[in-house]
Order: structure tokens, then C-alpha cells, then sequence
């Protein structure tokens, strides 16, 4: 009996995968939540919040990634939030206003303005779906604006079963 070659046609087909997941910074996110430092859960009073300041353990913060923010329906200054920037960036990787989802969003966005997207010219390009990781829909938005000036065609999801996005007319 004559054995016939495996051929992998994915691989054959000249398709390259952009994988968020490969653009994810590694590394603890916390949420810095500055509602407890108000005044009857109401007001931020300088003099008590720049002591509080000078005497959290920022050290705790120490490469992590850091999202400051105040959950309380309150108006908190602009300055509280910068001054927590000082605090922190000695200490911290990356310092973002705003939730968790926010500073995720932050992280991507700076991993997509390394990429060399020059190298997707021309190219039929799947843009991978599935990932162990939760990248942000933006993520996913802001590689498809990206790629379409240059990539021949853009596809998501696995090289064996994708949803057609976008195809240059010849």
C-alpha cells in the first residue's frame, strides 16, 4: 500500500497569524481605589490625603501594573491623581487612570504602536481569536484599522476555520 504525504495546507497557504496574545505584558494588575481616603466618603481633604501618601507602603506596588481611580461619586482633583503618579512610579511598571479595563486597554495600545506592521504588507493575515489572555475588543478594532491599508486581505480567527474581514479588489 502506498502512503500518501500529509500535506498541511494552512501552512502551505501563506497565511500569517497576528496573535494578540504574543503583545500581553506580563505581570500583576491592581486596582488603587482612593474612595477610603474621603472624608465622610465625600470630600478629599489635602492635608489628610498628602499624609496618607507619605505614609503608604508603596513598595507594595513594586512592578506591578496599577490602575488609579475613585469609585465613590465624589469629586476628587485632578492633583490627588497626579500625586499618586509620583508615589507610585518609582515603584510601579505602569501607572494608568482609570479601572483595570482601562489600564489593560493602555497596555495594548503600547504594545500595538511596536509593531512592525510593515511586515503585513501584502499579506493575508488571520487575525488569531482564541486566547488565554483577555485582550480588550479595542485590541482586536485597532489591529484591523492597522492591517487594511496594507495587508491584501484580513481574516479572524484560526487558520483552519476563519471569518472572512476584509480582501483588497484586485
Amino acid at each position: 500500500m502506498e502512503e500518501k504525504e500529509i500535506v498541511n495546507r494552512v501552512a502551505a497557504s501563506g497565511l500569517k497569524t497576528f496573535d494578540l496574545e504574543e503583545l500581553y505584558r506580563p505581570g500583576e494588575r491592581v486596582n488603587l481605589d482612593i474612595r477610603d481616603q474621603l472624608y465622610e466618603g465625600l470630600i478629599l481633604r489635602e492635608k489628610d490625603f498628602r499624609g496618607w501618601v507619605k505614609e503608604h507602603p508603596w513598595t507594595d506596588f513594586a512592578g506591578k501594573f496599577v490602575a488609579v481611580n475613585c469609585s465613590a461619586d465624589a469629586i476628587v482633583p485632578t492633583w490627588a491623581f497626579m500625586l499618586l503618579g509620583v508615589a507610585l512610579q518609582p515603584y510601579a511598571e505602569k501607572v494608568v487612570y482609570g479601572s483595570l479595563e482601562d489600564l489593560e486597554r493602555v497596555l495594548f495600545q503600547e504594545a500595538l504602536s511596536h509593531v512592525d506592521w510593515e511586515s503585513y504588507r501584502d499579506a493575508k493575515v488571520v487575525v488569531k481569536g482564541c486566547s488565554r489572555v483577555n485582550v480588550p475588543v479595542e485590541a482586536y478594532v485597532e489591529v484591523v484599522a492597522r492591517l487594511r491599508p496594507l495587508a491584501a486581505s484580513i481574516m479572524y480567527g484560526e487558520p483552519c476555520s476563519t471569518v472572512p474581514l476584509f480582501k483588497r479588489p484586485k
